[in-house]
């Protein structure tokens, strides 16, 4: 059985750290201004790791949307059931990943 206080605790405290990422990687993928005088190299590098936070950005931001809909779901009597081959996903797999809806077979297939 799901401890839903536990997961909902687990849940909030996911949400409260990947917008604390989302933030930091919003501000590392702000523009590369052409005016700074950093050298072409220096540029292109600034230019290459924008585009690694952005990713990373996009990536978060998927993440959040998950957890916060799972968030949503909390009294779904579906909670926990893999959305793939509908049996129960384990506690401690929900738990580590929250924002999943599938079982760990499921998962990797």
């Amino acid at each position: 059985m799901i401890d839903k206080e536990q997961l909902a605790a687990k849940l909030d405290e996911l949400i409260a750290e990947t917008e604390r990422k989302i933030a930091g990687y919003e501000e590392m993928s702000a523009p590369v201004s052409p005016d700074d005088a950093i050298g072409r190299v220096s540029r292109m590098d600034a230019i290459n790791n924008k585009a690694v936070a952005e990713a990373a950005l996009r990536t978060a931001r998927r993440k959040l949307d998950r957890l916060k809909t799972m968030q949503s779901n909390l009294d779904d009597p579906k909670l926990g059931i893999c959305k793939r081959c509908g049996r129960p996903i384990p506690t401690q797999r929900l738990l580590l990943m929250p924002e999943s809806p599938f079982c760990v077979r499921c998962a990797s297939a």
